[in-house]
């Protein structure tokens, strides 16, 4: 092949001031697109999916900031694209819980068990998906409050808590656009909470700005292509998808505390 093709020629260096090999990176890429995109389309899974990604290549020192921020743009443009569909009674709660979840995390000095977190929020999930529901009642302000912090708070240790979250919002009875706007705005704002942590505890974020924007801009394009698909599933399905996606992210969840 011509040398020009290789992926080694590629000018990725830059984006990762050589954290990262070429070919490494746009794999990464190409990850953020598609998971961008299964978020976007199906309303849940593709933060889990980025997270496990990174994982293998990343030091564990970056990994939950440097995917906290990323899915900050992904979640953020997302939320904009869909915002007239957003429940914004929902927001404000969870928001408020969320800073206080952030403030307890912020004075936490000891990580909790990983192992621990796994299956307590793979059972949560689980009961919000498949338990009994409330009689065409949603989750009072307390209980938005309650879920902004606690996911908050579990966000800080574990990354991904979105099927936690989506978890929550499900209770709402939501249509697929209100549901995927929704999810959306309350993870953006956890997300910049997050951010905020982290650099507050001194993690150093500029080394990593470059791979970020561009993870960013690739998830900007995978949202866009899974709204177009949204906007063709029918109310039905969707619903349907979304509990066979979540409850296989909470299996998962549960064979790696396990495994």
């Amino acid at each position: 092949m011509l040398s020009f093709l290789s992926l080694d020629t590629l000018p990725l260096e830059w984006l990762t001031a050589g954290l990262l090999e070429p070919s490494t990176a746009l794999a990464l890429l190409l990850v953020s697109a598609i998971a961008s995109f299964i978020t976007a389309a199906f309303g849940i899974g593709g933060g889990v999916l980025l997270l496990a990604t990174l994982a293998s290549v990343l030091p564990v020192s970056a990994l939950i900031p440097v995917h906290g921020l990323i899915q900050l743009g992904s979640n953020g443009n997302r939320a904009l694209m869909t915002r007239q569909h957003v429940d914004w009674q929902m927001v404000k709660f969870f928001s408020i819980g969320a800073m206080a979840g952030a403030l307890i995390a912020s004075l936490i000095v000891i990580q909790l068990p990983l192992q621990i977190i796994q299956l307590a929020v793979a059972g949560f999930i689980l009961f919000l998906i498949w338990g009994p529901k409330p009689q065409k009642r949603e989750l009072t302000p307390n209980g938005r409050m309650l879920a902004g912090g606690m996911t908050t708070l579990a966000s800080m240790f574990v990354g991904a808590t979105g099927p936690l979250v989506a978890g929550f919002v499900h209770r709402g009875d939501y249509d697929k656009l209100t549901h995927t706007a929704t999810f959306a705005t309350c993870m953006t704002f956890q997300h910049c909470l997050k951010g905020a942590v982290f650099m507050g505890v001194g993690f150093v974020f500029w080394q990593w700005l470059p791979f970020i924007a561009a993870m960013i801009v690739f998830g900007i394009l995978g949202s866009w292509l899974g709204l177009k698909l949204l906007n063709r599933i029918p109310a039905r399905h969707f619903k349907r998808i979304f509990r066979v996606v979540i409850t296989a992210m909470a299996v998962r969840l549960v064979w790696q505390a396990v495994g």
